[in-house]
């Protein structure tokens, strides 16, 4: 298993483990990155942003597991953590904690605080975020496309 940056190549796999991962859970409906615009060309959509970064986990040729961070043009200094993602089929291995440690690590470098939004239903996701110190808030950062999330959280990096 490998660690790396996402490539063009990866961006049909990459879908296709979104939107498999949120019509697993009910979250495949509108307000969710299921029906994101950018999400059949993900590669693209990080490369064209200051400081953002989109990671994979790669099993044998295939996109197992992914998160990234984007600058919030709302807030300066201020990342979002994205499409935190593992295949079900991988999920209890620790991935996503792999994940998390080389997303926040890189987001320490140009930011001072690192937000992400979130689902009460992904009991699993919100417990890593805050094990890994992020603090919830009663009301989101920014007004965002991903209206279905209910849970918002944020950290201090610095």
């Amino acid at each position: 298993m490998t660690i790396r940056n996402l490539q063009e190549t990866d961006n049909k796999q990459l879908a296709q483990l979104i939107k498999t991962s949120l019509a697993s859970v009910n979250l495949d409906k509108p307000g969710t990155a299921y029906f994101d615009p950018q999400l059949a060309h993900l590669s693209f959509f990080y490369e064209q942003l200051p400081h953002a970064r989109y990671w994979v986990i790669d099993y044998q040729d295939k996109i197992i597991g992914g998160v990234g961070i984007a600058p919030l043009e709302e807030i300066s200094k201020v990342c979002e953590l994205q499409k935190l993602y593992v295949d079900s089929n991988f999920q209890g291995q620790g991935l996503s904690k792999k994940l998390m440690e080389v997303a926040l690590d890189c987001a320490a470098k140009h930011y001072e605080g690192c937000y992400l939004e979130t689902h009460t239903t992904l009991t699993n996701a919100w417990h890593l975020y805050e094990k890994y110190g992020f603090d919830r808030l009663n009301q989101p950062l920014i007004d965002s496309e991903h209206s279905a999330m209910d849970l918002w959280y944020y950290k201090r990096l610095t």
